[in-house]
């Protein structure tokens, strides 16, 4: 059941009980697990375009973090019986292990097209009752996610190196964990950069005294605007070391700036978004995971800071990239190291290792 109170009946996937949740469609084809397990997808309801899901199994090592973060999962048409070689597991029973409710047998084209027409909205899947009073209660009374910081649910409790075992590293980074993927941290990893990923709540003093080369900011979930503290944190790193940032990164560099988000109509999320760099004049075919975007005619308010726009969304213009050339910091909003869509974006994570060359010399 949707907030406006649209109803699809289907049948239970997953675990049974019930789970709330912001409804968001997904026009992947592949890429299911990754995207269940991204913790940019927390306290999403994923409804996949793709009719046909499951059909390859479950891998443990494509996870994005140690455990499913989305809220729920909706499909066209379910396949329990998968085939792929390196498969593990079923998705019906990963979705069991982690307790995620999901329903088959829904017209996800229905849903989706009923979603770009009104809106993202909250969304209740239930296998305990069909009372729409009782549902439309539970409903009302769960908080949306704007103005709520999902961040704290899932970054890191302290300080880790990332790949220890690396001794060959030319440059320190320090990665605010907001929600960080594990194949982001692989790209840094590739780039031979040595990872310290720190929770998102500590402060510049702090970070400071690693005496990073450069600062990395993750994606993560929900409202920009909730997770203030970062933003701040940022603001006092501005100037001082090289930063890169990625999905939230990009908006919490652009709010640090004095930018504002707004939250879009029904969301960016899949894997085969068209965004066009501004600098080459090439199209990239992009994976999006977000709610929220930077507002264009906020950037009017950025203070001290030379900004340039550098890739936009062809679907709809919004922001996708932004380039800060007087402070050594650049952002962008897609997630340029997808796992299983295309790898034409990866390019962003060697310029990171550029600006950090560069800085050194200064």
């Amino acid at each position: 059941m949707l907030e406006d109170g649209k109803i699809f009946r289907g049948v239970n996937i997953g675990c049974s009980g019930e789970t709330v949740g912001e409804v968001v469609f997904n026009t992947s084809m592949v890429g299911y697990q990754e995207i269940l397990t991204d913790p940019s997808s927390r306290e999403q309801i994923i409804v996949m375009t793709y009719p046909q899901i499951g059909n390859y199994g479950i891998n443990y090592k494509d996870a994005e973090s140690c455990r499913i973060q989305a809220g729920g999962l909706v499909v066209k048409e379910y396949f329990d019986y998968y085939s792929n070689c390196r498969a593990e597991d079923s998705l019906g029973s990963y979705l069991k292990k982690y307790n995620i409710i999901g329903l088959e047998d829904i017209d996800t084209r229905q849903l989706t097209g009923h979603i770009r027409l009104k809106g993202s909205m909250k969304g209740i899947i239930s296998t305990e009752t069909d009372n729409k009073d009782k549902l439309k209660e539970k409903l009302d009374s769960y908080p949306s996610i704007v103005n709520r910081d999902l961040v704290k649910d899932v970054t890191c409790s302290k300080p880790y190196v990332y790949n220890p075992e690396r001794n060959d590293c030319k440059y320190i980074v320090l990665v605010m964990d907001f929600g960080v993927k594990k194949t982001v941290l692989d790209c840094l990893d590739r780039e031979g950069f040595k990872l310290i990923v720190v929770p998102a709540s500590m402060s510049s003093e702090e970070i400071l005294k690693y005496n990073p080369d450069g600062v990395f900011l993750s994606n993560g979930p929900g409202d920009p605007s909730a997770v203030s503290y970062a933003a701040l944190t940022i603001k006092k790193l501005i100037g001082k070391k090289p930063i890169f940032g990625i999905c939230l990164g990009h908006q919490l560099l652009a709010t640090a700036l004095g930018a504002k988000t707004y939250k879009l109509k029904s969301s960016h999320h899949g894997n085969n978004s068209p965004v066009k760099n501004l600098e080459t004049g090439k199209v990239e075919i992009t994976s999006h995971n977000h709610s929220f975007a930077v507002d264009k005619e906020s950037l009017k308010n950025i203070k001290g800071a030379k900004y340039k726009i550098t890739h936009i969304n062809l679907n709809d213009n919004t922001i996708e990239g932004l380039k800060y050339e007087n402070i050594n910091a650049y952002s962008v909003q897609y997630h340029p190291e997808w796992k299983s869509g295309l790898h034409e974006s990866e390019y962003i994570f060697n310029k990171f290792a550029g600006l950090m060359k560069e800085n050194k010399k200064i």
